[in-house]
């Protein structure tokens, strides 16, 4: 049975690479809060549209001190793609053989198109400046998911 974080709870820390090269330590983030979602895929129509909706959004983050981070299981080469033709301004994460998201209970069993598939189970979550677990969200439909945080983060 898969482990998965809870409200309240200590973020588990992780040092993952990221587009462009480097790397990023949940940590060493601090005091920055900060939201992590998980999506399934670059280029994906639907993760697509996830990832930029945060990107339009991310001015308002940043003037509330909150670092956005997304994360999949795509690779740093695919990253600095999607990067470069999408304009992202924010680090996509790889989780490549998908351990942390394992560890923070965003994939696993899910229904795609009525079969039951190992998965990104997208995620968002609201880690506040101590490195705790702020609000947990399991995303069914991302259309107006990015506000749905930034006005979490503003409450």
């Amino acid at each position: 049975m898969l482990s998965e974080v809870i409200q309240g709870q200590m973020a588990p820390d992780f040092t993952l690479p990221r587009d462009g090269g480097t790397s990023v330590t949940l940590s060493s983030l601090r005091p920055a809060r900060v939201v992590l979602f998980t999506y399934g895929g670059d280029g994906t129509p639907t993760c697509t549209n996830e990832v930029m909706d945060f990107n339009t959004h991310l001015a308002e983050f940043a003037s509330l001190g909150v670092t956005v981070l997304g994360l999949s299981k795509d690779s740093i080469a695919k990253h600095d793609k999607f990067v470069a033709k999408m304009g992202i301004t924010f680090p996509l994460l790889s989780d490549k053989d998908g351990h942390m998201m394992e560890d923070w209970g965003a994939f696993g069993e899910k229904l795609f198109f009525g079969k039951l598939v190992q998965g990104v189970l997208r995620s968002t979550f609201l880690i506040d400046g101590e490195g705790r677990i702020a609000n947990i969200w399991k995303v069914d439909k991302v259309k107006g998911h990015a506000a749905e945080v930034l006005a979490a983060v503003k409450a």
